[in-house]
């Protein structure tokens, strides 16, 4: 198979596994500002996007690790695992901090609708996300000497 198709193979299985990951982070947004931790500004606002937010990570980490990028797993050991989440996790934070950065950037720039910058930030932050997975948590890893 070519590098090139390949490559999109994987940006399409991304963004499905973006899309679950959408879907699990509103869901659970919405029982944990809802039912679990309704009635003060923190839980609501600060806690509850939070656990969303990670409860959304380990969604797409999931289907990266298991479907994505699994020829990319040398070994499956709980080992790999969590280094690979843990890998996985960094970037994504990193993703949503480069997301706000260019969301309020351009929102202070252009002064246009929060929702455009947003999604404009998503393709963005979206695009880094990619390629970190691709070339640095699921990187192909040289052999080392003597190793089969």
């Amino acid at each position: 198979m070519s590098k090139l198709r390949e490559l999109a193979i994987r940006l399409a299985g991304f963004s499905a596994s973006t899309v679950a990951g959408f879907l699990v982070d509103n869901l659970v947004l919405w029982v944990c500002s809802t039912y679990l931790f309704k009635g003060t500004y923190f839980r609501e606002v600060i806690l509850s996007p939070t656990i969303s937010f990670e409860f959304a990570v380990i969604t797409n980490f999931l289907i990266a690790y298991y479907f994505v990028w699994k020829d990319r797993v040398s070994s499956r050991t709980v080992r790999s695992f969590f280094r690979h989440l843990g890998g996985y996790n960094l970037s994504s934070v990193g993703g949503f901090i480069v997301k706000l950065g260019v969301l309020m950037g351009i929102k202070q720039m252009l002064g246009w609708n929060i929702v455009f910058c947003n999604m404009l930030a998503v393709c963005v932050s979206g695009s880094l996300n990619f390629v970190l997975n691709e070339w640095v948590v699921f990187g192909k890893r040289k052999k080392k000497n003597g190793a089969a």
